[in-house]
């Protein structure tokens, strides 16, 4: 010490108590600081799941145990999204959906225990790796947005709650994944099977619109949205382009935007995402300098087909947006 003050320097108390504080803990403590922060987790890789080859039946692949059942129909996508937790992280994945509530029958008690024994022994039995049993932090649940919360609420459960299952099994082809959310009187399930996204959209060039419009008072166009959502694809920009031309060269024409979709999903549901679409395409045209009095949206849901719901073909032609002139 007297050399230390020799030297003109003090001791450094902090350092001292936090020598003391540590080999009282055992444990290091912050540095106010001074150290690196914290790795972020690494985001989920398909890679770092083996491939699968335990053979399986038809979509989708599982079957309630003896005593349960589906609380209501369960609801099925040809083509959807949904965010599976990671334990990190939410996973968008795309393809055919399976959603379901689950309920015990009819003189059957409900245990959550058996049931969980059950869906995790026939999902490790197909060759399913487990991601992470845990519950959604509410800093993320909070985030979900509404075509989830609300639009696939059959198949998401009560994340608020409850802890999350999130299983997947790799296989040479595709990926199939498994949210499973366990309460003490009903649990949710969700399946999916990926698929490629198939473009459904043909580009129609402004002549070829006036040409329908003029004959007919309408055009079918068929504008690519995300998944499930109302965000316009960029590949569908060619086609907002030769619509914002065609009101350029003519601008008398009003034209009204009007929303389909197919009959994938709840009555409710698809009203609102066909409104939300017609409303995005309007939004776009306006930014694109056309006046807002010469357009008008719409949306009508799964209503007016012009083409059966049976094939993936057909629903992409329901999946539409027209363009009808109006004074």
């Amino acid at each position: 010490m007297l050399l230390l003050a020799a030297c003109g320097h003090k001791p450094d108390k902090d350092n001292a108590s936090a020598n003391v504080a540590e080999a009282a803990t055992g444990q290091p403590l912050p540095d106010n600081g001074t150290s690196p922060a914290p790795a972020k987790p690494a985001s989920f890789s398909i890679d770092s799941v083996p491939i699968s080859t335990v053979p399986l039946g038809s979509f989708p692949y599982f079957s309630l145990p003896d005593g349960y059942k589906p609380m209501n129909p369960p609801e099925t996508r040809d083509f959807g999204h949904f965010p599976f937790w990671t334990g990190t992280e939410l996973h968008d994945v795309e393809g055919k959906l399976f959603m379901s509530f689950i309920d015990a029958k009819d003189g059957k008690t409900y245990s959550d225990y058996e049931l969980k024994k059950n869906i995790e022994a026939v999902l490790k039995q197909a060759g399913a790796q487990q991601l992470t049993d845990s519950k959604i932090p509410g800093e993320v649940t909070d985030k979900l947005p509404e075509d989830v919360k609300v639009g696939m609420n059959t198949g998401l459960g009560d994340v608020y709650n409850n802890p999350t299952e999130t299983w997947v099994i790799r296989r040479p082809d595709r990926q199939i994944w498994v949210h499973f959310v366990n309460g003490r009187n009903s649990a949710s399930w969700t399946i999916l099977e990926t698929k490629p996204f198939v473009q459904s959209a043909s580009l129609l060039p402004a002549d070829a619109l006036k040409q329908e419009i003029d004959k007919t008072g309408k055009a079918v166009v068929h504008v690519n949205f995300a998944t499930d959502r109302t965000q316009i694809l960029p590949d569908s920009q060619p086609q907002i382009d030769a619509i914002t031309t065609l009101l350029k060269q003519s601008p008398d024409l009003k034209l009204a935007v009007n929303g389909y979709t197919d009959e994938t999903g709840a009555v409710a549901h698809n009203q609102s995402l066909s409104e939300g679409r017609a409303k995005a395409v309007v939004t776009t045209l306006v930014s694109a300098g056309i006046l807002p009095d010469r357009l008008k949206a719409k949306g009508f849901g799964a209503t007016n087909p012009i083409a059966a719901n049976d094939s993936e073909d057909g629903k992409a032609k329901n999946r539409r947006v027209e363009l009808v002139k109006f004074q």
